[in-house]
């Protein structure tokens, strides 16, 4: 990371050497465009204490406005795409340096896919990060937002390497973006978080596919017991939306083409279990629920209706005392706010998400934005909260983007500039539709705008076919298109990877 040498404490006795670092009216003393947050009237305290702020000063001017975007998902990366770089600045914050192409991921778990064809890097999404002086991609969470002082204290992220410490800094903004996403729901069940995977990052898919691959070795073991046998091979799936049952199609047919052929002595005694507290798909037409919930019976996915009272370590417990031994667990309930977004004081839609006006406005701050799944219309507006979706939050970037364009524009760009100024039309969204697949070359196309909207709806090969399709080409460069359609054919060709890494 080049950046960390730019961040550079300083005493104000090595102030004078050279040209390098001058003093600003606002107490940063900078270091190229970077600062540190030195008290002038306390200089010994400054020398001396350990956790100082350093960061990204102020901008003045004839320096570009700065749009600070927090979080690297589908609104975030969006909104950077389409941002003028001409006329802003561009920081994001972000604990991972790419955008994660969510549709896909479920196939990485299983080897149809290889990880790094759903990771797009940020920089290739907006190149001026990796190009421009005053644009930067910072691999942190955000701790606190002083929206007051337009400021947004930042910790960085480390992995857990116990030989470096997570430091803190400051990033002064112009417009702040909040796009940093929901996580996933536990319902306040005892035992998700220590004992289920969710789906929702590469290291997530990373992390099934280990588990999985290390679950039918062990299987093999000699001398292990029947009933041990049968718990690593049950694969348990909770939560019966899109990314729940294309898993589960995906892994059942990784059972039927792979697991049947290399691991021939547990081909029988691998299952699959998919559990749903009401109607799976629920957001699709009715008959494409019934076709999919027939094509997964064919292909051995036992369908389960239950709530999840509770999770152990190697099994997990019905609402009707039925328990339920797991090798592998996976859940995929939907999301919610994140702890950080919680603890925002910002106004709440009725879920708790961050609350928005149609021009994606936080009201209650000035010049703060926010998209994506941490956002949600207020109760004011009059609308109803859109659902957590790729295509929800993309749109909403690129709204966003062309608004701050136009805000630029007209002289709007800088901090405390667009008070007055009007923002055009606002956001409307309008929805094209669901897609899911189900495997053996099988998928669902739901093309309405509502569940009791008309529309065409379609499931079989053809679909399948509609699906890829679709999804290749919204892949957002044409690198991992061509990593996406060779791992594609690979497997078709030779099969899945089933190297455990």
């Amino acid at each position: 990371m080049l950046w960390i040498k730019n961040l550079v404490r300083i005493s104000p006795t090595t102030s004078s050497v050279g040209n390098l670092f001058r003093n600003s009216e606002s107490g940063y003393t900078l270091t190229s465009r970077f600062c540190t947050a030195l008290q002038q009237t306390e200089p010994v305290q400054a020398a001396t204490e350990p956790h100082r702020y350093d960061g990204l000063a102020p901008t003045k001017e004839g320096e570009k406005p700065r749009v600070l975007v927090l979080g690297s998902g589908w609104a975030g990366c969006r909104l950077m795409k389409g941002i003028d770089t001409s006329i802003y600045d561009v920081v994001c914050v972000s604990p991972r340096n790419h955008m994660v192409f969510t549709p896909l991921l479920a196939s990485t778990c299983v080897g149809t896919l290889e990880f790094r064809s759903v990771a797009e890097p940020i920089s290739r999404i907006q190149p001026a990060i990796s190009r421009e002086p005053g644009s930067y991609y910072f691999m942190a969470n955000c701790s606190k937002l002083d929206s007051e002082n337009h400021e947004v204290h930042c910790e960085t992220v480390t992995d857990g390497l116990s030989t470096l410490k997570p430091w803190k800094f400051k990033i002064a903004y112009d417009k702040l973006i909040l796009a940093c996403g929901a996580e996933a729901s536990t319902f306040g069940i005892n035992g998700v978080l220590e004992n289920a995977i969710f789906l929702r990052e590469v290291h997530h898919a990373q992390e099934i596919r280990r588990k999985l691959l290390l679950n039918l070795m062990l299987s093999e073991v000699p001398g292990i017991s029947e009933d041990e046998k049968k718990r690593l091979l049950h694969c348990v799936v909770v939560g019966g939306g899109p990314t729940g049952v294309e898993f589960s199609g995906e892994l059942s047919d990784f059972i039927m083409k792979d697991v049947r052929q290399r691991y021939s002595h547990v081909k029988d005694d691998i299952r699959v279990t998919l559990i749903e507290a009401r109607d799976i798909l629920s957001s699709f037409d009715d008959r494409l629920r019934h076709y999919a919930i027939k094509q997964l019976n064919k292909s051995g996915v036992k369908l389960v209706r239950g709530i999840v009272k509770e999770v152990k370590p190697q099994k997990l417990i019905l609402d009707d005392g039925t328990e339920v031994p797991y090798g592998l667990l996976v859940w995929s309930t939907g999301v919610g706010p994140s702890s950080f977004v919680r603890s925002l004081d910002f106004p709440k839609d009725p879920g708790g998400r961050i609350g928005i006006d149609e021009w994606m406005r936080v009201p209650s701050a000035e010049d703060v934005f926010a998209i994506g799944d941490c956002s949600g219309y207020l109760e004011s507006t009059g609308k109803s909260t859109l659902p957590a979706l790729a295509q929800v939050a993309e749109r909403e970037g690129k709204y966003l983007a062309n608004q701050l364009n136009v805000m630029g524009k007209a002289g709007g760009g800088r901090a405390r500039s667009a008070k007055e100024m009007e923002l055009g039309e606002p956001f409307v969204y309008k929805h094209l539709g669901s897609m899911a697949t189900i495997g053996r070359y099988k998928a669902l196309v739901d093309l309405r705008e509502s569940k009791e909207g008309k529309g065409i709806s379609m499931a079989g090969f053809v679909s399948w076919f509609i699906w890829r399709s679709a999804y290749l080409t919204r892949v957002v460069s044409w690198r991992n298109r061509f990593y996406v359609a060779i791992n594609w054919l690979t497997t078709f060709v030779f099969g899945r990877d089933i190297s455990r890494i």
